[in-house]
C-alpha cells in the first residue's frame, strides 16, 4: 500500500489537519507515552527547535487520510539536534553536508503497533524514509538514537556506524550514528517487512539535493 506522504515546505498547507495531528501524536508518544518531560509544553502538540521550513516530514496515513506513523528528515547543514544539542556524541565532530540530512521522530501509532515484533507499519516508514532519501540524493542520514537502534537496523541489512561513546539518559542510554542510504537497504527492509514495491504515495516526486543549496550556511 503506497501511503508514505512527503510534506515539506512546498505542499505543507495542503496537509494542514494532518500535521496538526502529527504533531499532537507526538505530543501522546514523547511526552505522555515515554516521558519526556524536557519536551513536555502546556499545550498538547510537540514541536521543537528543528521543525522549521526546512524539514521534512513522512507521513504514513490510513484509508481515511488520518496520520498513523511518520518521520522526520533535517538538513544537516541547518540547526539539528546532533550538531546542535549532542556534538559530544560525536565527537565534538558532527558529520555535515548537503548530502547528509538526519532522521528523527520516527513513531507509529499505538493502534499500529505488535507486540514483541516490530510492525509492519514500521517497515512502511523505514522504507519511505530510505525512498525518500533515495530520491532527494541523500547519501547518509545521522541519527541520535536509543543504543539498541544500530543493532536492529543492521538486521535490516543497513550500514551503520556508531560515532562516539553512549551516553546515560534518566531512562535510556543513546548513541549518534551515521547510516548509509542505499538500494541494498531499502530492498533488505523491504524483504524483512514482506513489504512489495514502493511505499511513496504516486503523487511524491522530490528534486535531489544540490551540493550549492547549503553554500555559505554557518552556525
Amino acid at each position: 500500500m503506497r501511503r508514505v506522504f512527503v510534506v515539506d515546505w512546498s505542499n505543507r498547507k495542503l496537509f494542514q489537519q494532518q500535521m496538526e495531528q502529527h504533531f499532537r501524536l507526538r505530543h501522546e508518544i514523547y511526552v505522555v507515552e515515554r516521558q519526556w518531560q524536557s519536551i513536555a509544553r502546556p499545550i498538547d502538540i510537540e514541536m521543537d527547535a528543528f521543525d522549521t521550513e526546512h524539514a521534512i516530514y513522512l507521513l504514513a496515513l490510513d484509508s481515511s487520510g488520518d496520520v498513523i506513523g511518520g518521520s522526520r528528515l533535517i538538513p544537516s547543514t541547518r540547526p539539528h539536534l546532533l550538531g546542535d544539542v549532542f556534538p559530544h556524541l560525536a565527537k565534538g565532530n558532527p558529520p555535515r553536508a548537503p548530502a547528509i540530512y538526519e532522521w528523527t521522530r520516527f513513531f507509529i501509532a499505538f493502534p499500529h503497533r505488535a507486540t514483541g515484533k516490530s510492525a509492519r507499519l514500521a517497515g512502511e516508514v523505514l522504507c519511505g524514509l530510505l525512498e525518500a532519501s533515495l530520491q532527494l540524493g541523500v547519501r547518509q542520514i545521522s541519527v541520535v538514537c536509543e543504543a539498541f537502534w544500530p543493532a536492529r537496523l543492521r538486521t535490516l541489512g543497513w550500514t551503520v556506524e556508531v560515532l562516539g561513546e553512549q551516553l546515560a539518559l534518566d531512562d535510556s542510554e543513546i548513541v549518534a550514528a551515521l547510516i548509509e542510504v542505499t538500494e541494498a537497504a531499502l530492498e533488505g527492509t523491504r524483504r524483512f517487512y514482506s513489504i512489495e514495491g514502493p511505499v511513496l504515495h504516486p503523487s511524491v516526486v522530490l528534486e535531489p539535493v544540490r551540493a550549492t543549496e547549503a553554500a555559505g550556511h554557518t552556525h
